[in-house]
């Protein structure tokens, strides 16, 4: 019987995925048949089919999948993730729905968002980039201001958050996710040298999503390509309303145990609307995921 190894998704390249085993080595893996739902971050179980080369037999059990999911296609982000870095910038103006959905996401798969407000040195737009994001901390989301070019700021106000857990960085073109991800990495690369080279890393403009391991207990670190898009198809009712964890207090406020809070009487959350305790726009977005989806469904 062939001995099952067992390992980690580190990097996916569309047909096969570059496996991690616990021993450091880097192994070339194929699924076995037609099936490809391996993401970044799960671990799985090998079997070895020559030195470097080994078919993917199953993916273990996972915490978590962050993905996104449109009308025309699906993409897996990553596996296991404890908390999703979204880096936002000063300029270009950053999406205020796009950052809605990233959060609504990261809530519904149990994964601690955190967003990165980058490019603080542009002073001009500072005060206006805070006043969208007031919502966001209202809701308790750990807002960091960084420059992502100043090596000591990210070591002091990033590494730390990163240390011991597997975090994901994510953003939009632009916004300098790129920058903060060639601060981090070298410190990565330094450490393990023989990684970068097989994983291709020498340029850091990303194509496909990778892991990368911090130096010292630093944690993993998981990029992914800039996005324009973030659909929610996949979620159901339930999940979306996960997503928005301020309505929770006054969900028990409503009238119907199965209320969508869209048009119901004596609805708790569109109570809270209407007093101010619940941010409009949010409900607003709030509306579109739930009726995205519904159209969706409908076909």
């Amino acid at each position: 019987m062939t001995e099952l190894v067992q390992g980690r998704v580190i990097a996916a390249h569309g047909r096969h995925y570059t496996v991690e085993v616990q021993d450091g080595a880097l192994i070339k893996c194929f699924p076995r048949g037609k099936k490809n739902d391996a993401a970044v971050g799960d671990y799985v179980e090998i079997t070895m089919q020559g030195a470097d080369e080994a078919a993917l037999e199953k993916i273990r059990e996972r915490k978590n999948l962050l993905y996104r999911s449109d009308e025309n296609r699906s993409k897996q982000f990553a596996a296991n993730v404890d908390q999703l870095l979204i880096v936002i910038a000063v300029a270009p103006n950053f999406s205020d729905d796009l950052l809605g959905r990233s959060l609504a996401g990261a809530w519904s798969a149990n994964i601690t968002p955190i967003i990165v407000l980058n490019k603080v040195d542009l002073v001009d737009g500072l005060d206006a980039a805070r006043a969208k994001l007031a919502p966001f901390q209202q809701l308790g989301v750990q807002i960091i201001e960084i420059c992502a070019k100043d090596t000591t700021q990210v070591e002091s106000l990033i590494l730390p958050l990163l240390k011991g857990k597997t975090s994901m960085l994510l953003g939009q073109s632009a916004m300098g996710k790129s920058t903060l991800l060639n601060t981090l990495v070298p410190l990565a690369l330094a450490a393990t040298r023989e990684h970068s080279v097989a994983l291709g890393a020498g340029k850091h403009t990303t194509t496909s999503t990778r892991l990368y391991h911090l130096p010292n207990g630093g944690g993993e670190l998981i990029d992914s390509p800039g996005f324009q898009g973030f659909g929610l198809l996949h979620l159901s009712r339930e999940e979306i309303e996960q997503g928005f964890p301020e309505f929770s207090p006054h969900i028990p406020a409503c009238r119907f145990y199965n209320c969508t809070h869209q048009h119901e009487p004596n609805c708790g959350v569109l109570a809270a609307l209407g007093r101010g305790e619940i941010n409009a726009a949010r409900h607003a977005l709030y509306l579109r995921l739930i009726e995205a989806k519904a159209s969706h469904d409908s076909y």
